[in-house]
């Protein structure tokens, strides 16, 4: 796979987003409504990947700095955000290729710890990222009071 930065608009990554928040629907009956601004992004404050296959788009995530002043969050957190792997194109370890890379820019970046929402319909999801050192913390943000919510965390 051959991995890109890209912005949040780019017209590759707006077609897997759609396909993500159609992915939602079918597990959840809804969009994933987290409030998104493409800007938080982009850098200094995040950075977001598109992953292709011969020059097809497979796969995309992206990181953002989330903000200090929230009781659970301190300087240097980064929340990862909208992973997704085409259905075509999974069981090939793509995810956990994308996951390194963006763990490896966040690092670079000065970044010291991610955490991450996902929803407990997601088995797959939820075991790539135990299998890649992520420790279960208490529900944060938007996702506080979500019994769908599963939250993990991990120091880069």
């Amino acid at each position: 796979m051959h991995i890109e930065i890209a912005e949040f608009d780019h017209p590759d990554a707006q077609r897997l987003i759609e396909e993500v928040q159609q992915e939602y629907v079918g597990r959840y009956g809804r969009r994933d409504e987290t409030p998104i601004d493409s800007g938080q992004f982009s850098a200094p404050r995040g950075t977001f990947l598109l992953g292709y296959l011969a020059a097809e788009p497979v796969a995309i995530g992206g990181w953002r700095v989330y903000d200090p002043a929230e009781s659970e969050f301190a300087d240097g957190d980064v929340e990862l955000k909208r992973m997704y792997v085409s259905p075509g194109a999974r069981g090939r370890g793509l995810a956990r290729r994308l996951l390194a890379e963006l763990e490896e820019r966040a690092a670079a970046a000065g970044h010291k710890r991610i955490l991450l929402e996902t929803g407990n319909r997601q088995p797959e999801a939820i075991a790539l990222y135990r299998s890649a050192g992520y420790s279960g913390i208490p529900a944060f943000g938007p996702y506080r009071g979500d019994p769908g919510s599963v939250c993990f965390a991990k120091r880069l």
